[in-house]
Parts: structure tokens; sequence; C-alpha cells
């Protein structure tokens, strides 16, 4: 493994919320922080939203590095990244970690989760787990 490890969504939650260095970092694109929703966190530090892959192309950030400094991050920074299902975030944990960030942690089944057996999102992840979030 090539990042400090995985962590479930309520995990996640309870490092954000308990520690004044811990941050969430929502790298799924702009258009789901919108249309879909992000999370909430009542602690000292908000979640980071920088897009991993860019909308509408789908090209990786290469800025991505830069903007998660530009945003506060520094090399002892506790990082839980987020996406929609634990994929984006995996990469995203990887390249904080080869950056010298973190340690850099992945959130298992992301904010919507995977599909049900209907194509739905409505198994697992941040909302179904019913942690705290807002829509648009």
């Amino acid at each position: 493994m090539t990042y400090a490890g995985d962590v479930t969504p309520s995990e996640a939650f309870a490092a954000v919320t308990q520690s004044e260095d811990a941050v969430l970092v929502d790298v799924r694109t702009r258009a789901e922080w919108t249309y879909v929703g992000v999370p909430q966190v009542d602690s000292p530090r908000q979640p980071v939203l920088v897009e991993w892959q860019q909308y509408p192309d789908g090209r990786v950030n290469e800025a991505f590095i830069d903007e998660l400094r530009a945003a506060g991050v520094s090399e002892r920074t506790p990082l839980y990244f987020l996406c929609r299902s634990g994929v984006r975030s995996v990469a995203a944990a990887e390249a904080a970690t080869a950056a010298g960030l973190g340690p850099a942690y992945n959130v298992l089944e992301g904010f919507e989760g995977p599909h049900d057996p209907a194509g739905h999102r409505s198994v697992a992840g941040w909302k179904v787990a019913g942690l705290p979030w807002k829509q648009g």
C-alpha cells in the first residue's frame, strides 16, 4: 500500500471532528459537489474541495498537490480523501503521500458508495452512513 490506509466513512468523520489537524478532502468534481452534495463537518477545519479529475473531460488535475497546499495542507496534516465510491480517493491518497503530505487515508465507499442491484448508489458510503451533508 502506498498510502496510510483505508478507513470507513464513520472513522473518517470521527477523525476530522475530533482533531484540530485532520482534514477531509473531497476529490470529486465541481459538478458532483454542486448537484450531488458535499460532506459537512463541525470542526475547526472544513472539508477541502479539490478535484482529482477535472470535469467534464476527466483529465487528472495537474495542480492537485499545489491546490492542496494552497488550501493549507502541510506535510504533517492527516488527510482523509473522499470521492464518489472510493476509487479516485485512492489515487489522490497515493499522490499526496508521494508528494510528502499526510498521512493520507482513503475513505472506503466514498460519498455515495457502490451500486445496488438496481444500479442506484444506496448501499454504503458517507450519505448512507447517515453522516452530515448538504446538497447544492
